[in-house]
C-alpha cells in the first residue's frame, strides 16, 4: 500500500462567483432600496411617488417611467437578501449559459412585463393604489427559465434537497400558487405569473421570437439561393453553332 495522501479534488470557485451582469443588478437594487429603507417617512412618501409603480401612478397620473424604476426598489429587508441570494448564488449560472447582452435583455423584459401586468392587476381589481415593485418577478421568472434549460440537472436546493432543474421549478410554481391564493395578493400573482410566462417564451425552443426571427432568416435566404453546376451557371447552348 502506498503511504501517499489521497488527491484532493481541485473546487471550481469560478462556478460560485457572482457574474459582473449579475452584480451589476444586485448593485442597482441594493443600493436604491438602502435609499429606501434608511429614510423617513417623508422621504420615503417622496421616493414613492417618483419611483415606485401603480395603477394610479401609471395609468391615471402617466408616470410610465416607474415601471422601469420600480423593479429596482424593494421595500422589503427579508424580500431584498431574498432577491441577493438568488442572484449571487442561482442566477450567475444563467448568464454564463446566455452571455451578459442576452441576460440583461431577459432581466429588462420579464422586470418590467411583471410590474406592467401588476398595474393592470390592480386596475381590474380596483386596488389602484397597490405598490409594484422589487426584482422578484426576474427572479422566479430565473427559476423557470433555469427549469427549462438544466431540465434534468441535479440540483442540491440549499445544498440538502435533491433537485432536477424541472422539479425546482415546478416546486417554486406550487409554493407561489399557495402563497399567492392563501393570502389573495392578486396583483403579486399577476405579475409573477406574467414574468414567469415571459421567460417560458424566451427560453423555449418552440415559442421563442428570437429563434422564431432566425428560422425566417434562413428560411428567406435559402429561398434566395439557386444549386448550380460545377461552381457555375451551366452555359445555353447555342443550337445554330452545331448545326451542319
Amino acid at each position: 500500500m502506498s503511504g501517499r495522501p489521497p488527491k484532493r479534488q481541485k473546487i471550481d470557485w469560478s462556478q460560485v462567483k457572482i457574474t459582473r451582469g449579475a452584480l451589476i443588478v444586485l448593485g442597482l437594487q441594493v443600493g436604491m432600496s438602502l435609499v429606501w429603507l434608511l429614510s423617513n417617512a417623508e422621504a420615503k412618501a417622496t421616493l414613492a411617488e417618483w419611483f415606485i409603480a401603480s395603477p394610479s401612478q401609471v395609468f391615471h397620473d402617466g408616470k410610465v417611467w416607474t415601471i422601469v424604476t420600480s423593479p429596482l426598489v424593494e421595500i422589503d429587508f427579508l424580500a431584498l437578501l431574498l432577491t441577493a441570494l438568488m442572484l449571487w448564488m442561482f442566477v450567475p449560472t444563467l448568464e454564463r449559459f446566455w452571455g451578459t447582452p442576452r441576460f440583461f435583455r431577459f432581466v429588462a423584459i420579464t422586470s418590467v412585463v411583471g410590474t406592467l401586468a401588476g398595474c393592470l392587476a390592480g386596475l381590474a381589481t380596483g386596488n389602484t393604489n397597490v405598490p409594484v415593485f422589487g426584482l422578484s418577478p426576474f427572479t422566479y421568472s430565473s427559476v423557470v427559465a433555469f427549469g427549462i434549460i438544466y431540465a434534468r440537472q441535479p440540483v442540491q436546493f440549499f445544498g440538502v434537497l435533491p433537485l432536477t432543474g424541472r422539479q425546482l421549478m415546478f416546486g417554486f410554481i406550487a409554493f407561489l400558487v399557495l402563497f399567492i391564493g392563501l393570502q389573495g395578493l392578486w396583483e403579486k400573482g399577476a405579475s409573477f405569473a406574467a414574468a414567469m410566462l415571459t421567460a417560458a417564451i424566451m427560453t423555449s425552443k418552440k415559442w421563442s421570437p428570437g429563434l422564431a426571427l432566425k428560422r425566417w432568416r434562413i428560411a428567406r435566404a435559402r429561398a434566395k439561393l439557386s444549386v448550380i453546376e460545377g461552381g457555375a451557371p451551366k452555359p445555353k447552348r447555342d443550337e445554330q453553332r452545331w448545326l451542319n
